[in-house]
Formats: C-alpha cells, sequence, structure tokens
C-alpha cells in the first residue's frame, strides 16, 4: 500500500501489478444473458476455453481504455493465513476476569450454550479455528491511476491478501 494526496486530503492506494491480458472468449447477450469478455493471464497452456468462439488466442486488449481513472471496482482475493486461532483474536471477543480465582480461564470464550433446553451448541457459534485463507470481496473501490507501460495499478483503498498474491478486478461502474 501507498498514499497519495488530493486536494489536501490523504487518499490510501493499493498497488497492483497488472500482467498482459489475452481475450479467450466473448459472451453475449442472446447466448449467455449478458455482455462480456473474458481474459485470461499467464501461458497458454493454463487457459481454460469453454466454446468454440474463441478469438484470435494472441489478441491481446487495450487495458488503459478499460482501467480508467474513477472507474468503479471491486476487488476479490484470498487473504493472509492465520493458522488456528482462539476466540479473541477471531472473533474479538474479551475473555474472563483476571481475578476471582480465575487464573486459567482469561482467553477463553465463557458459556457456548445454553442448559437443558435445548441441550446442544446452536449451529454459527463463534470458536476458536482456523482463521483467514479464505476469498474476500472489497466492492465500491475506485481506480486512481493505471500506467500501461509498467502495468501498475492504483486503486483507493486496500484489499486483502499478501504480496503477490492474486487478484480478481471486475469492473461494476462506469468512471464519473
Amino acid at each position: 500500500m501507498t498514499q497519495a494526496f488530493s486536494e489536501g486530503k490523504r487518499i490510501p492506494l493499493t498497488v497492483l501489478t497488472v500482467a498482459p491480458h489475452v481475450v479467450i472468449r466473448t459472451k453475449t447477450v442472446e447466448k449467455d444473458g449478458y455482455s462480456a469478455v473474458v481474459l485470461a493471464v499467464g501461458p497458454k497452456k493454463t487457459h481454460e476455453i469453454h466454446t468454440e468462439e474463441v478469438l484470435d488466442p494472441k489478441a491481446e486488449i487495450n487495458l488503459a481504455e478499460i482501467l480508467v481513472p474513477g472507474t468503479t471496482v471491486s476487488v476479490m482475493a484470498t487473504s493472509k493465513g492465520k493458522g488456528t486461532s482462539g476466540v479473541m483474536k477471531r472473533w474479538g471477543m474479551h475473555g474472563g476476569p483476571r481475578t476471582h480465582g480465575q487464573s486459567d480461564r482469561e482467553r477463553a470464550p465463557g458459556s457456548i450454550g445454553r442448559g437443558t433446553t435445548p441441550g446442544r451448541v446452536l449451529p454459527g457459534k463463534h470458536m476458536a479455528g482456523r482463521m483467514g485463507n479464505t476469498n474476500t470481496s472489497v466492492r465500491n473501490l475506485k481506480i486512481h491511476s493505471f500506467d500501461p507501460a509498467t502495468g501498475l495499478l492504483q486503486i483507493t483503498g486496500c484489499i486483502s491478501g499478501g504480496r503477490g498474491a492474486l487478484a480478481l478486478i471486475t469492473i461494476t461502474g462506469n468512471s464519473k
């Protein structure tokens, strides 16, 4: 992450590297119900082609026409994995009292269920477990700038994931 200043305000930015894309499929309103272009990144062997209506596989698109500053995007990425964590770190619980004989219950969740009825732990109860390493989506971010020569894309706000992680950018609105 980095920052920029505009009109006396600080703008937090996430810097992404955009690799060259190849068009592998076009979706039409008649066949798919909406209009879109399916892009692929990386070696040609990894491209997954679903239909015969493939455009020229070597055709690169001009990303500068698509990634216009001010355009609203949503970014989906895999968050950093934090392993097994307790309820204080995972869910923000406060733990038990530090006094009155509670020497070993400081970070415990406390009661996890009701009494005799229903006599079980209800589904969805916040407990300790694996934290992170899930797909998370951040919506309503704006493109701040895009440099086609270097492939650097700056998006306002932060996204999940560590350095070098892959992110899926979906354009959700037009520039204003």
